[in-house]
């Protein structure tokens, strides 16, 4: 597949890592020479500098013969005009723009190939939104993540001590939740990845991915860790798009306070959030956390746009009291200094946006991805179609399905029907099949399986 990228900045570098693992054909666009020398440098694609807009550049990097254009530039106007002329003068089958500001996304009529030719839309505020209020409602995970609608949620947890499955084999799950049915998907112990099996023994420490009903999640955590308390008291530290997001959110089922500098922002907030008390300051202020009773806090999340600011005051809350800490860092580099340290969660906006973006990548029909343990691992969602005559899949047990190595099936939506996996469950047409691939090299044989037969069209 070729695949042109315009924009170099963390979204678009991500990208490229990424993309170019699976051997795709990618050209990286940005004014920023430097920049593109450094990805050069770094990965196997080709770099063209100039206005990603203009159509001369765009000629440039291929786009007569692209399957593909994702633009994520830093300017949503840039993004907007560069997929209008991939439209018109390049007839770009596929066009993804990151998108940000509310006043576009507000109007769905722009996106359509009459007026604003785009065909998929990232929000990374949105995404990261999302994500962090999955982990608020559920107290305990490192990761949740929707699949069919909300149906099925894929959970990531740290195994702790004293927890009911520890030291016990997989196979005693059943016997431990006779009503709750469950599949652990993967097991991480100390980085390194263990396919699980009815003989595999949990550790402490382990983090372990598993998937099950929605419903059911909060069950199956308890039998991994001690249950941790229903989170009350939520602190936010920073105003903008995210925190505001964030607040709106949550400020119907929890008590929320956002913290912000900007006096004149401060204003804004009060106006437009609901529940949500609004405080004018600096969320590195000892004092004023001390103020807020920041020991009595149950999450704190710091979201401003300053990974240095967030980092700072995410350790300042947790020295003193917050229970938990979740921090939003774009620099890659400072995900891997922080890691293990008084930082419960950070929340990397390039790797929320990566699932998103992979989605529309993904050959065979698939419908969701979530990118996992900074692109090392992914979770999808395919559709099965065909039948047992065209399809792989199709009227097969799962244990006959000839799975890559490290790949695991989770669960099978059919209708408003969960399956959770296990060897004699047969797929049947228009099954949505969810699946954990902790080696993402073996994405393409995956998706093999998945492609619809010519009939289907």
């Amino acid at each position: 597949m070729k695949i042109i990228i315009l924009g170099a900045g963390e979204v678009g570098g991500n990208l490229a890592q990424n993309l170019t693992k699976e051997a795709s054909d990618i050209t990286v666009v940005d004014n920023d020479a430097d920049r593109l020398r450094e990805l050069q440098d770094r990965f196997d694609i080709r770099t063209v500098k100039g206005m990603a807009s203009h159509p001369d550049v765009l000629r440039q990097a291929g786009a007569e013969d692209a399957e593909l254009i994702i633009a994520v530039t830093n300017s949503d106007e840039v993004n907007m005009v560069a997929c209008q002329v991939a439209y018109t003068v390049f007839h770009t089958p596929t066009k993804i723009a990151r998108i940000r500001t509310t006043a576009y996304l507000s109007h769905k009529g722009i996106f359509r190939n009459e007026a604003m030719p785009v065909d998929f839309i990232v929000n990374p505020e949105q995404i990261v939104t999302e994500d962090i209020c999955r982990l608020v409602d559920n107290p305990g995970a490192l990761q949740v993540m929707n699949f069919a609608q909300g149906q099925v949620q894929l959970v990531g947890v740290k195994a702790h001590y004293g927890g009911p499955l520890i030291d016990q084999e997989l196979r005693y799950l059943k016997k431990h939740m006779p009503t709750v049915d469950t599949r652990v998907a993967a097991i991480f112990r100390k980085n390194r990845s263990i396919t699980p099996r009815g003989n595999t023994v949990i550790e402490a420490d382990d983090e372990v991915f598993f998937i099950a009903t929605t419903k059911d999640i909060q069950a199956v955590m308890s039998e991994l860790r001690y249950t941790e308390r229903r989170n009350r008291r939520i602190v936010i530290a920073g105003g903008g798009h995210i925190g505001q997001g964030l607040a709106r959110r949550l400020e119907p089922k929890y008590g929320v306070r956002i913290i912000e500098r900007s006096r004149k922002r401060c204003y804004e907030l009060s106006e437009t959030l609901n529940r949500t008390i609004v405080l004018s300051g600096d969320a590195s202020d000892r004092e004023l956390l001390l103020e807020e009773n920041i020991e009595e806090t149950d999450v704190f999340c710091a979201v401003t746009n300053d990974d240095e600011a967030n980092i700072m005051s995410s350790m300042l809350a947790k020295s003193l009291g917050a229970r938990k800490v979740i921090t939003l860092i774009n620099n890659p580099a400072y995900v891997d200094l922080i890691e293990g340290s008084e930082i419960d969660i950070a929340i990397s906006p390039q790797q929320a946006t990566l699932g998103s973006i992979l989605t529309h990548i993904r050959r065979g029909d698939v419908v969701r991805v979530h990118s996992l343990r900074r692109g090392a691992a992914e979770a999808i969602e395919a559709i099965a179609h065909g039948d047992s005559k065209s399809s792989k899949v199709v009227g097969k047990s799962l244990d006959e399905i000839d799975l890559p190595e490290s790949t695991t099936i989770g669960a099978i939506v059919r209708g408003n029907d969960v399956i959770i996996a296990h060897d004699d469950v047969v797929v049947r047409p228009d099954d949505h099949l969810i699946l954990f691939l902790v080696d993402k090299s073996k994405i393409r044989e995956v998706e093999k399986l998945f492609q619809a037969p010519f009939s289907f069209f």
